[in-house]
């Protein structure tokens, strides 16, 4: 008997070693962010980096700011380029989280405590790419009362959260996405645009190649974010 347990103890922990060698194998691979983004993190005055948080501020910092969840297996950094350009347009404080592991799933309520560390902000914006979108929707359908819009890339609604207040921003070649939404209100479809030109980090597996810059495809972006900011009076 004890000879037995012995022999199951050690498969289970030779399983467990396997499983937690393929657990980190399988997210040291992620999408790193380019030279665009890179650019931005080490020129830009405007960017400040505390701890897991990289802040950008707009000229005049206000009473609105969003958090910003990014996307599954991506380096946060590549979302500073379209964050530094939404801070200059929108005027609001951006603020990116750098997720365990790259993986927005492991800390979806991290809004939670940054929330608690800004008390002079007001307008409390969350968003996300992909499976940081889905989290951040996660996040806002529970916390509808700290929660005042929900900006969604290459991301639909997760949750009960109102799509009234709810932006959704996808291109024409992210057809996972266009699926997968039952809703109308406050829909931008970017046409020409892919899943990864939100970021900065090249280009993804299984997406197709879009036939705009990413440039081109952040400006309409942050155009409708700014749109939808005046829409939900912030």
């Amino acid at each position: 008997m004890k000879k037995r347990l012995k022999r199951a103890l050690i498969i289970l922990a030779a399983l467990a070693l396997v499983l937690t060698g393929a657990f980190y194998l399988y997210v040291s691979d992620y999408y790193k962010a380019d030279e665009t983004a890179a650019a931005v993190l080490h020129s830009e005055t405007s960017v400040k980096v505390q701890d897991n948080l990289t802040i950008v501020s707009p000229a005049e910092p206000g009473g609105t700011a969003l958090i910003f969840y990014p996307g599954a297996k991506v380096e946060h950094t590549a979302y500073l380029p379209i964050l530094a350009n939404i801070a200059k347009t929108c005027g609001i404080t951006c603020i990116l989280v750098k997720m365990p592991f790259n993986m927005a799933i492991f800390d979806a309520g991290a809004a939670d405590e940054i929330i608690g560390r800004f008390p002079g902000i007001k307008n409390w914006i969350i968003g996300g790419h992909s499976m940081g979108g889905a989290m951040a929707s996660s996040y806002a359908s529970k916390h509808q009362d700290k929660v005042k819009g929900l900006i969604l890339l290459g991301a639909y609604l997760y949750g009960d959260y109102p799509a009234e207040k709810t932006l959704t921003v996808y291109g024409t070649f992210n057809t996972s996405v266009a699926g997968k939404i039952d809703y109308t209100e406050n829909i931008v479809v970017i046409e020409g645009g892919n899943h990864a030109q939100f970021g900065n980090y090249g280009k993804q597996k299984g997406d197709p190649d879009a036939t705009i810059s990413a440039a081109e495809q952040q400006n309409i972006t942050v155009a409708a974010i700014k749109d939808f900011l005046a829409e939900i009076n912030v």
